[in-house]
């Protein structure tokens, strides 16, 4: 088991927004975090990262209790890809790619040839080779979140944090996102809003509503009609589809929406 996360609670002043999450990931597998907006996706993934701090809850990574892991350490373990990327001062997009190879040096170590080199691997498989010497901000969206893809890929982590990264996205960089992110093979734990794509990507599922887990398994067993009313309040068609073979939603409009 390469993540176990048990009884993890957060509370945002007094108002406890998760509340006893326990989770595991299994290394080679792609989990979604699923739920409506407010439902905790973010809280849980960035209490995983440590962008908050558990009131209560332990978090192993690789059998390792991660809140004693040096930032360093588990940086080398664990990559995050969020969905909002602004940074403060402008930057070379080939500079914002090398930042994924700070845990790998000392305070005051400059890139070598082998860190330009994984630089330059990272860009180009996202494709993002001739644009290595672009601005960051003069970038589109979905530009951006390729590059802080790659910055990830740099890092030369097998596990990565996703939090909704295509979530501002269109169709088709949603789709070239998680093509790319499932041919390198890591081990992935994301939120994600779609449940289409969730359905498409995902191994196995667990679902937030009003910050606990209420439903966990494969897709399949996760995406139901029943279930997705009783989440979410819609009401939906799903079939398995004829050429992914992955469960497909139909949203259902009002009038339709009989019980």
């Amino acid at each position: 088991m390469l993540m176990q996360v048990e009884g993890l609670t957060y509370s945002y002043s007094e108002k406890e927004a998760v509340k006893n999450v326990s989770l595991y990931v299994d290394k080679g597998e792609f989990v979604g975090l699923i739920g409506p907006n407010g439902s905790g996706k973010s809280t849980v993934l960035k209490n995983i990262y440590r962008g908050l701090i558990p009131d209560s809850g332990s978090i192993l990574l690789e059998g390792e209790n991660l809140l004693n892991m040096s930032y360093r350490k588990s940086a080398m373990k664990m990559a995050v890809v969020g969905q909002e990327n602004d940074v403060p001062f402008d930057f070379l997009v080939e500079e914002i790619v090398a930042m994924g190879r700070s845990p790998h040096k000392k305070l005051f170590d400059i890139d070598n040839v082998r860190d330009k080199k994984i630089v330059r691997h990272a860009l180009e498989h996202l494709g993002m080779e001739a644009m290595a010497q672009r601005n960051y901000l003069n970038l589109s969206g979905g530009e951006k979140q390729r590059v802080i893809i790659a910055r990830a890929v740099a890092q030369e982590s097998d596990f990565f944090i996703l939090d909704e990264p295509t979530n501002h996205l269109d169709i088709s960089y949603q789709m070239q996102i998680f093509d790319f992110i499932r041919r390198l093979k890591v081990t992935v734990l994301s939120a994600i809003h779609d449940l289409n794509m969730a359905a498409l990507y995902c191994d196995r599922i667990y679902v937030l509503k009003a910050g606990q887990i209420v439903l966990h398994g494969t897709p399949e067993e996760v995406l139901t009609p029943e279930h997705i009313y009783d989440v979410y309040g819609v009401r939906s068609s799903v079939e398995k589809h004829p050429i992914t073979g992955k469960m497909s939603i139909t949203y259902l409009p009002a009038d339709l929406q009989t019980a």
